[in-house]
């Protein structure tokens, strides 16, 4: 049989194009492809409040200029810079500035488990960002204690908090001169107190890994009454005795942490002693 010859016109030098064959991709697995080939050390927003920690950039909306929570490692200072004092025409959009010097980053730390963290100046010997009761904020304790613990508090559009152990909220305030400066006497969360933060998505990723084993780890085995029965209150010849009681009894008493205390219990109740 003849192969049907195409009536399309056709001129000399013109390049014949070869069909492609679609590929279709689950977005799942192309989303996770990006996700590993993604610079470890890209910076970005957090989505929760677990994954602040490591390298940290703090930002300020502010109006005209947004402004970076700096420490001055010189004069032992906590300064509020402007991200705009080297502006060109073609300035970047705010979520999408990085610290373009080392004065800009702070390194967050937390205790596993705990919902406070540290900030600690990535700068000099490495102190921590703390607030007395005065709401005076400042950062020259190289020891952290209570007035060094800050609770993060992620808001829907994902600007974050500072919330400290007065709980009171860190803000910034604009003093005489016209000068902006931090404090940490604010009942409620405002526009003052609402700042962008930055971390490297490393970090990101592996507070994601450690949810995942927490979640695999709080996973409740489901009880096997047979087979419980038969390692610790088996006698005799091996034989098992199995209670007629719902199993509710033992995943309740292993939700409890006392399944030794309530298989003994039973056992004292199953077990009949022939020299009594």
């Amino acid at each position: 049989m003849e192969k049907v010859r195409s009536t399309q016109l056709k001129f000399k030098g013109d390049k014949i194009k070869k069909k492609r064959k679609r590929e279709h991709h689950d977005e799942s697995s192309a989303s996770k492809r990006v996700d590993e080939d993604e610079d470890p050390e890209t910076w970005v927003l957090p989505e929760n409040a677990t994954e602040i920690r490591g390298p940290t950039f703090i930002i300020h909306p502010s109006d005209p200029s947004p402004i970076s929570v700096n420490f001055d490692s010189t004069r032992n200072k906590i300064i509020l810079s402007s991200l705009d004092k080297d502006s060109t025409l073609d300035t970047p959009p705010l979520l999408d500035r990085i610290p373009t010097e080392v004065a800009q980053v702070w390194v967050t730390t937390r205790v596993a488990g705990s919902a406070t963290i540290n900030l600690r100046t990535g700068t000099g010997e490495g102190k921590f960002l703390s607030c007395d009761k005065h709401g005076i904020v400042s950062a020259f304790r190289e020891a952290r204690g209570p007035e060094e613990e800050w609770t993060p508090v992620l808001l829907p559009d994902g600007m974050v908090a500072f919330m400290n152990v007065y709980e009171n909220y860190l803000s910034v305030d604009e003093v005489a001169g016209g000068s902006l400066q931090l404090r940490g006497d604010s009942e409620e969360v405002g526009f003052r107190e609402r700042f962008w933060l930055k971390i490297q998505s490393k970090y990101k990723k592996e507070a994601h890994e450690e949810k995942k084993k927490r979640e695999a780890g709080s996973e409740l085995t489901v009880v096997d009454e047979t087979s419980t029965n038969h390692i610790h209150q088996a006698w005799g010849a091996g034989r098992s005795v199995v209670s007629k009681e719902d199993k509710r009894e033992l995943k309740r008493a292993r939700k409890e942490g006392r399944l030794a205390e309530a298989l003994l219990d039973r056992r004292a109740k199953l077990k009949s002693d022939r020299f009594c």
